[in-house]
Order: structure tokens, then sequence, then C-alpha cells
């Protein structure tokens, strides 16, 4: 089952359910995944679906945070929620010690020695880790290993 029909098939169950809202979550899922596929070549892939939901649930993270520094704990409860039901449709992010691990890699691999070097090992790094890790926590972990 592929990942349209997935969100497809768990609509079907939150209508039946009356579960308002993880249906509004799944619907804001699927609107992206149409226009995406209104814009593209018409069928989108599981990769570009989780994309999708990857950067759905970056906004409803950033918008909590937003709101618990407004002091509006009702507007943050419903986006953590949503948050929580995207969650679900997204691959098992990998952990710092596992990604320091392949920045390390990384770094002897193209043999950087510097900060200068940065973009090389970022280079390698963003296509191998897409969609397992955080780019900021990536990032953040290469400038901290080649400082050293």
């Amino acid at each position: 089952m592929g990942f349209t029909e997935l969100i497809n098939e768990d609509i079907k169950k939150a209508m039946l359910a009356r579960e308002k809202e993880k249906l509004a979550a799944l619907r804001d899922i699927k609107s992206k995944l149409l226009l995406e596929a209104t814009s593209g070549n018409g069928e989108v892939s599981d990769e570009v679906g989780i994309k999708i939901c990857m950067k759905l649930h970056k906004q409803r993270m950033e918008t909590y945070e937003l709101y618990i520094a407004q002091n509006r704990q009702d507007l943050a409860d419903d986006e953590l929620f949503q948050a929580k039901i995207i969650e679900a449709y997204l691959p098992k992010m990998m952990d710092e010690e596992e990604v320091k691990a392949e920045v390390a890699a990384a770094i002897e691999a193209v043999g950087a020695s510097g900060p200068q070097d940065m973009g090389k090992v970022m280079g390698l790094l963003s296509g191998k880790l897409a969609g397992k890790a955080d780019g900021k926590l990536i990032a953040s972990l290469v400038k901290e290993l080649l400082a050293k």
C-alpha cells in the first residue's frame, strides 16, 4: 500500500470513528499530497509524501513553540496533537549518537580538515541522511566535529 492510499484509508477510519482532530491533520496531509500531484506528474511517490509530512510536522512544532511563547496553551495543545498524528507517518529518526557516527565517517570519507570543508561534508550527508535526521542537528554536529 502506497503512502497516499494509507492516508486515504486512515481518513476513512477517522471519519467512521468521528475523530475530528485526527481527521483535520490527515486532511491537511491529503491536501498537500493532492497539491503536489496536480503541480507535478500526477502521482506522488512515497519519498515525496514523507518529505511533505516532515515539512508539516516541522511547521506544527514551530507553531506549537510559538503558541507556548505567547501563553496560548489551548492552541498549543491542538498543534501538538496534530504534530503527533503526522509524526506517526514519518520514518524513525536517528538519535544524536547515530548521526554523530555518520558525520565522523563522512568527514573521514571526504578528507575534511576544517570548517572550510563543511560544504563537502554536508553535501554527502544531506543525501544520505535525508528523512532520517534533522538538518539542523546534522549541521551543528558537522560544525562541532570540524572545529576540533
